[in-house]
């Protein structure tokens, strides 16, 4: 069996493609995987790195804003879309894909339509509550539309709605696995509350300004542990921030700041609270994690998507929302000390979003591509 993923731009986009291509070949030995995206993307480096074949295929994205540098940008993009369509048949036809799965990204488009109108079978997976415009785009064309959130279909207004599939988005095994009471122990929690904040891998600098003037107001306090990666881009500030408010990371063991958390499934199964973005992975994560949250959706995101998918949570009790426009030291430490002092509380977001996991997205997205590949 052999199976196309057109995927790029984001990890948000990527991971889930790689986790559906670990699970078909550690399943089915045999399945023959490749993978399109742009050359200049993240995709380039972490697909080749994850140990797949990687066709590249130069596409970018329409600048909405209009500005005489976007005029520029747009009409470059307009001309690698012009090119789009035939690199995207020489690589459908080289490989010879039994399933064409698109996971998101500008370079899905050109792969998922070239590959219908080519008469290949198609699969788009919609990752966010409030669908791209990728998705909506191959919506009425491709054969399977899997959504990782039920809400998301009530944005498509398709004609055939019986080509949708809830199936969740995929998430690390290690987060299932990862032990509550070993990873605090790691960690060296102990019996205190332990919170969790990041605003990704680059970092959000207004939640590290926010989270620095948290870190301050708990100081004292001896019942908390807290874990906050900064990102690359605010490190060294945020730790200039910390010395001038007289705090001493390296004597205070219960202050843990990194730039980047590199075993996050530990990390989530020893935390009583997480305070981060509202992307789809980490929500899924959370979500099969059973944390309770408070999340603050980025403003910055294509259609506003962050605040679509942390609604799908707080509209069901599983979550707390803070948004960035709201967002200030004193007003995270409000809601801490509301939810730190209510460990009831903390439990019942817990459940909540315990029960909102679908842990079989895998299974679920792979019994999809086994039907249309006819295995």
């Amino acid at each position: 069996m052999k199976i196309l993923f057109a995927c790029g731009g984001t990890a948000g986009h990527i991971n889930p493609a790689l986790s559906v291509a670990d699970s078909l070949c550690a399943r089915y030995p045999g399945t023959e995987v490749l993978f399109a995206g742009n050359p200049r993307g993240m995709e380039a480096r972490l697909i080749p790195k994850a140990g797949y074949p990687f066709a590249p295929i130069e596409v970018a994205g329409i600048q909405r804003k209009l500005t005489l540098e976007n005029i520029g940008r747009n009409f470059s993009a307009l001309c690698l879309l012009a090119k789009s369509g035939p690199r995207a048949a020489s690589i459908i036809r080289g490989f010879g894909p039994d399933v064409v799965m698109g996971t998101g990204g500008y370079v899905s488009g050109p792969i998922v339509r070239k590959a219908h109108q080519l008469g290949c079978k198609t699969i788009t997976h919609e990752q966010n509550a409030f669908p791209g415009v990728t998705t909506k785009l191959l919506a009425p064309d491709v054969d399977r539309l899997l959504l990782a959130m039920e809400g998301a279909a009530k944005h498509l207004h398709l004609k055939n709605p019986d080509k949708l599939r809830v199936t969740g988005n995929p998430v690390r095994e290690a987060i299932f696995s990862a032990d509550r009471e070993v990873s605090r122990m790691r960690l060296g929690v102990d019996g205190r509350i332990c919170i969790l904040s990041f605003g990704g891998s680059l970092g959000a600098t207004r939640i590290n300004e926010a989270v620095a003037d948290v870190m301050a107001w708990h100081r004292g306090k001896a019942n908390i542990h807290h874990i906050h990666a900064t990102g690359s881009y605010d490190h060294e500030d945020f730790l200039g921030w910390m010395r001038d408010k007289g705090l001493d990371l390296e004597g205070n063991p219960h202050l843990d700041v990194r730039e980047y958390i590199d075993n996050m499934p530990t990390c989530l199964a020893a935390a009583d609270l997480v305070i981060c973005r509202a992307g789809a992975i980490t929500l899924s994560e959370l979500e099969c994690a059973g944390r309770a949250s408070i999340l603050i959706p980025s403003p910055n995101v294509a259609e506003n998507h962050q605040f679509h998918n942390a609604m799908e949570l707080v509209e069901r009790g599983a979550a707390e929302i803070l948004e960035e426009k709201d967002l200030t030291g004193p007003t995270l430490i409000s809601l801490l000390q509301r939810l730190t002092g209510d460990p009831a509380r903390l439990a019942a977001l817990g459940r909540a979003a315990a029960s909102l996991a679908i842990r079989d997205a895998n299974e679920r997205i792979i019994a999809e591509i086994l039907d249309l590949a006819g295995k």
